[in-house]
């Protein structure tokens, strides 16, 4: 199934779930954490979609994405109060249903004993059917997965625990190898160069991001590839281009 640009790769998707991060009230810091070891395990995030508490958004974003990517991870709605809804909405879009899980009831009852065990807590025990449990070991309320669906806690520190285990438990693809190369040319100027070059590199990723720093305009020219002997030869042909419109490349990483 997978659709990234790299070889011997997996692709993934993340979705957000919550109000608060849409509101703007609660800022988003797992991004950029989960790509960084996705791309590390050689599984490509190709999407992120940031979605309301909203049942039928839910469900029809899963179902969607489940099809166009090898993972799906999920962030949010999996806590003990009435708009935590994404544990319902997930086994809907797999037609399942919840249930007392035993072994998750456990977990909770072994964190908060049995006398602390309210009602909106054993709520978190409620898990579709046929699900796989995703271990917590910070408050124990588990996540799980459901066929190539996982679904975690939007808590960072949480959310991380419970990634961590995600990763050792499925197959990784190559490792997604970088370089960048920085120079001032403006992209227009390298635009037809830099096309050229992607051509010739089909299984190379090439990005043109202007930036300002230093109060100057520069422009970082990133490549991503799986090979490094084709990611390396990509690259002396970008450095190339920047030579030939007269500029030796500041910095090289």
């Amino acid at each position: 199934m997978s659709s990234t640009p790299y070889q011997d790769t997996y692709s993934a998707a993340l979705v957000i779930i919550g109000n608060e991060i849409l509101s703007g009230r609660t800022q988003d810091t797992n991004t950029m954490w989960i790509a960084e070891r996705l791309t590390d395990k050689g599984l490509v995030l190709s999407e992120v979609r940031v979605i309301p508490d909203i049942e039928g958004t839910i469900i029809s974003t899963v179902n969607e994405l489940r099809q166009k990517y090898d993972h799906v991870f999920t962030t949010g709605g999996i806590g003990p109060t009435h708009d935590d809804i994404t544990t319902d909405s997930v086994a809907k879009a797999f037609g399942v249903d919840v249930e007392r899980n035993a072994e998750a009831f456990r977990m909770l009852e072994e964190h908060y004993g049995l006398m602390e065990l309210t009602a909106p807590r054993s709520k978190m025990s409620l898990i579709p059917v046929g699900a796989t449990l995703i271990p917590n070991p910070v408050t124990a309320a588990p996540g799980f997965t459901l066929e190539n669906v996982h679904v975690m806690a939007g808590v960072p520190r949480i959310m991380q625990a419970m990634f961590d285990h995600i990763l050792s438990t499925i197959k990784a693809g190559k490792t997604v190898l970088s370089n960048t190369v920085n120079c001032t040319i403006s992209e227009s100027i390298l635009a037809e160069g830099l096309e050229f070059i992607q051509n010739q590199y089909p299984f190379v990723s090439l990005g043109s991001y202007p930036h300002f720093r230093g109060g100057a305009m520069g422009l970082s020219l990133v490549l991503r590839s799986t090979d490094m002997e084709t990611l390396e030869k990509a690259t002396q042909e970008v450095i190339d281009l920047i030579r030939r419109h007269g500029e030796e490349p500041r910095a090289l990483s």
